[in-house]
């Protein structure tokens, strides 16, 4: 998986892309946790991600936690295939997905 990261002010983008699984799921959780402490907002464009499994939920959800007593964190530019695997697993409904 690659990310690329990007800060604007207080707001922190992560753009993601192959596959958050759970070989990746910790370099994903060690970006977010380096940085989330000088950011309001957290953005995690995943539109080059091709797969997502329980590992990589499991971040998502844990950086959703942290980021909500803050000012909040948004997931763009899903595509089909992680957005089937949110509606499965009903994460359409936690995250801030735009």
């Amino acid at each position: 998986m690659e990310i690329i990261k990007s800060k604007n002010g207080s707001e922190l983008t992560l753009a993601l892309s192959g596959r958050l699984d759970t070989l990746t799921a910790g370099e994903l959780e060690a970006a977010i946790n380096e940085q989330i402490d000088s950011a309001d907002k957290l953005v995690l464009d995943i539109g080059g991600l091709e797969y997502v499994s329980s590992a990589g939920l499991r971040v998502l959800l844990s950086a959703q936690k942290r980021m909500g007593v803050k000012g909040g964190m948004v997931v763009k530019n899903v595509n089909e295939m992680v957005s089937e695997i949110f509606d499965i697993t009903g994460f359409s409904d936690i995250l801030n997905i735009e």
